[in-house]
C-alpha cells in the first residue's frame, strides 16, 4: 500500500499529465454525457464537500457541454446520498460527492444500503483540507503541549465537542486523545458547527475540525488553535504549529494527523472511458486559477490525482478507522 507522502508525490506528479489524457475517441465523445449529470452530495446544504462541488459543477458544465447539477440527499452519516448514487446507473450522468467519512462508515452501522469496498469507481479528490484543534480565546491551554499536559493530569475533565458519536470530528478527535495517550469527555451534537458555537460560548472546552469551517472565528479573535494537521503550515494561518511541529509527531500518517478530504466518485461499472474523461476533467478545472483561489480561502489544497492514487487513500483510511473504532470503543448502530 502506498504511503500518505507517496501519494500527494503521485498526485502531484500524475495531475499535469491527467490535463491531457482526455479520451478522444469517437465513442467516448458521443455517447457521455448525453444529458444533464447530477452530483449528488450525502450531507446537507453549506458544508465544504457541498461549497466544493458546487463550485466544481459549473466548470465541469462549461468543459462537458451539458448542465451539472448538484442535489443534496443528506441523512443517516451520509448512507442515503451514497445508496442513491450506489444503486444509479452506471453511465457518468449520477455522481457522488463524498468525503473522508465514508472511511469510517463500516465501524459505524452493522449494515450499509450498500457494499462499501465495490459500490463506486472513485474518480478524483477535489480537495485536501487541515483539520485544527481549537479552544476558546480565553481557555488556560496556549499551546498543545499545556493541552495534553492539564488532559493527562485530570482525565475526562476536559470536554470536547463533536458533530455526534460517529461523526469524522469524533474519529479525529478520538485519533488525537490516542495519539496524545489522554482521556477527554466526549459531548456530541447535532453538527460540527454547533460543537464549534459551545465552544465559543464555552459549554465545552476543545474542538476539532476543518480549517476552514470555522476560519472566521479564528481569523476574528474568538477561537485559539493550537496546532493543524498537514506536513507544512498554511499561509492562511502561519503561525499555527503543524501537530508535529507542537510535539506529536505520532498522530497520524508521518505525524500530519487527519486531513479531510472531498472527492467524486461513480457508481461501479461505469465504463473506463466516462472515468478516465471525468477525472481529466476535474483535474482541469481544479487547476484554474479561480478554484485555487477559491480553496486557498478555505486553507485547502486541490487535488486531481488519478483514480488509482485515490483508492490507496481510501483503503489506508479505511484500515486506519478501524483500528481507532476499536479501542477507543466507537459502537456499531
Amino acid at each position: 500500500m502506498l504511503s500518505r507522502r507517496q501519494i500527494l508525490r503521485s498526485a502531484l506528479t500524475a495531475t499535469p499529465l491527467a490535463l491531457g489524457a482526455v479520451p478522444r475517441s469517437a465513442a467516448a465523445q458521443a455517447d457521455w454525457p448525453s444529458r444533464p449529470i447530477r452530483i449528488v452530495v450525502a450531507w446537507a446544504p453549506g458544508g465544504a464537500v457541498d461549497t466544493i462541488a458546487r463550485r466544481l459543477a459549473p466548470k465541469l458544465s462549461e468543459s462537458l457541454g451539458r448542465p451539472v447539477v448538484v442535489e443534496n440527499k443528506s441523512g443517516a452519516t451520509g448512507t442515503i446520498g451514497a445508496a442513491d448514487v450506489a444503486r444509479a446507473a452506471p453511465d457518468g450522468h449520477t455522481l457522488l460527492a463524498m468525503d473522508n467519512t465514508y472511511a469510517m462508515l463500516p465501524y459505524l452501522f452493522q449494515r450499509l444500503p450498500f457494499d462499501h469496498a465495490n459500490a463506486f469507481r472513485l474518480v478524483t479528490v477535489s480537495a485536501f483540507s487541515p483539520v485544527m484543534i481549537a479552544v476558546h480565546s480565553d481557555a488556560p491551554w496556549r499551546d498543545l503541549a499545556s493541552l495534553i499536559a492539564a488532559a493527562k493530569r485530570e482525565p475526562e475533565r476536559i470536554t470536547y465537542g463533536t458533530g455526534g458519536i460517529g461523526s469524522a470530528p469524533h474519529f479525529a478527535t478520538a485519533a488525537f486523545a490516542q495519539a496524545a495517550g489522554i482521556r477527554m469527555l466526549h459531548v456530541p451534537f447535532r453538527g460540527a458547527g454547533e460543537a464549534v458555537t459551545n465552544v465559543l460560548s464555552r459549554q465545552v472546552d476543545v474542538v476539532m475540525v476543518s480549517l476552514g469551517s470555522a476560519l472566521g472565528h479564528v481569523q476574528g479573535g474568538a477561537l485559539r488553535v493550537l496546532a493543524m494537521s498537514g506536513t507544512q503550515r498554511t499561509p492562511v494561518l502561519p503561525d499555527v504549529p503543524t501537530f508535529r511541529e507542537a510535539g506529536l509527531a505520532n498522530f497520524g500518517p508521518n505525524g500530519e494527523g487527519v486531513v479531510n478530504w472531498s472527492g467524486l466518485a461513480a457508481p461501479a461499472r461505469t465504463p473506463d472511458a466516462v472515468v478516465t474523461r471525468l477525472h481529466a476533467e476535474v483535474a482541469r478545472a481544479l487547476e484554474a486559477q479561480d478554484m485555487r483561489d477559491f480553496l486557498a480561502s478555505l486553507a485547502s489544497t486541490p487535488g486531481g490525482m488519478p483514480p488509482a492514487a485515490f483508492e490507496a487513500i481510501l483503503a489506508e483510511e479505511t484500515a486506519r478507522w478501524r483500528v481507532v473504532a476499536e479501542t477507543s470503543g466507537i459502537e456499531r448502530q
